[in-house]
Formats: structure tokens, C-alpha cells, sequence
């Protein structure tokens, strides 16, 4: 993610703020980033930098109509300025920001097994217990980790896979 992409989602974020209108504008984005990734004309239409850029606007104005007036503004913006290819990357910086405001973590648990959502659950339980916040998790599989967990919370990173201890005793090996 640009510097741009940040600085464009804290101008939409900090703006929604002011607006009270935090969680409509998060809500539209969302589901407009959903849009972009499921349907390939409007990823098109948002990435293609051969679409004129008058029928590009004309195109999201139609789309956006009716909705959060913030966020039609926002995506013109990005438009006009030739970053709606960005818009993704802008929304989950804006989704990272909004959790961030309300004390959420957002976590990546990687196994090397699918894990049962029991089981998630009581991990996603000790590691909120363990940061006195609100996590959110995402799960991944992984099956080169051999066993254990892999768990990402922002650029804190625990390695408690058999593939990540492997990994540390063969460089105990290497410098004994």
C-alpha cells in the first residue's frame, strides 16, 4: 500500500468522523469494494486506464447515485485523479483505520489444518484476552507449516508453527 492510499483513506475516514456519518460511509465502501471484486466490468472500469475519463466519472456517478453522498464524492475524487485503481487498498486502509478507532484488532491466524470454528473461537479468545481489545480474525491454511499456528496482528508476528521451530533449531545448529 502507496502513502497515497493511506493518506486518501484517513481524508475519508477523518471526514466521515466529521460528518458523524462513520459507519454509512464504512458500510458503502465496503460494499463497494465487495462490487469491485466480484463483478469484472466495474474493476474495469475502475482500473483500465484506456476508459475516457469523462465516461469513467458519467459511469460511477450512475453507479453511486442514491448513495452516501461522502463516498460518491470520494470515488469521483479518486477518479479524477487517476487513483481508482486504488480503491480497494484505500477501503481496507479505511477498514484498518475504523478498527483501529473502535480498540478492534484485525489477526491472521495461518494452521496447517483447517481449524473448527471452535477452535477458533478459543484462540481468537485467548489472543483478545491476552491484548485487552476486540480481535477480528481471519484464517488461512497453510499445510507447509507442518502443525502449530502462525499468528499475524499487525507487524507483530508468533511462530508457533512446526515448520517456524524447525526453522530456529536448524539455525541454533548452524551457528553452534
Amino acid at each position: 500500500m502507496s502513502v497515497a492510499d493511506r493518506v486518501y483513506a484517513r481524508a475519508l475516514f477523518e471526514a466521515a468522523l466529521d460528518a458523524g456519518r462513520l459507519e454509512q460511509v464504512r458500510a458503502e465502501v465496503a460494499e463497494l469494494a465487495q462490487a469491485v471484486a466480484e463483478v469484472p466490468e466495474l474493476r474495469e472500469l475502475l482500473r483500465n486506464p484506456q476508459v475516457d475519463p469523462r465516461a469513467r466519472a458519467a459511469a460511477l456517478e450512475d453507479i453511486l447515485s442514491g448513495g452516501e453522498k461522502l463516498v460518491r464524492n470520494f470515488v469521483l475524487l479518486l477518479a479524477d485523479k487517476g487513483r481508482a485503481a486504488q480503491f480497494e487498498e484505500i477501503a481496507r486502509e479505511l477498514e484498518r483505520l475504523v478498527a483501529e478507532r473502535e480498540g478492534i484488532l484485525s489477526a491472521e491466524l495461518t494452521t496447517a489444518v483447517e481449524l473448527s470454528d471452535a477452535e477458533a473461537r478459543k484462540l481468537v479468545g485467548q489472543i483478545e484476552q491476552a491484548a485487552g481489545r476486540k480481535v477480528e480474525a481471519t484464517r488461512r491454511v497453510d499445510a507447509d507449516l507442518i502443525g502449530g499456528v502462525v499468528i499475524q496482528v499487525g507487524s507483530f508476528r508468533l511462530d508457533a508453527s512446526v515448520r517456524g521451530r524447525l526453522e530456529r533449531l536448524r539455525r541454533e545448529l548452524a551457528t553452534a
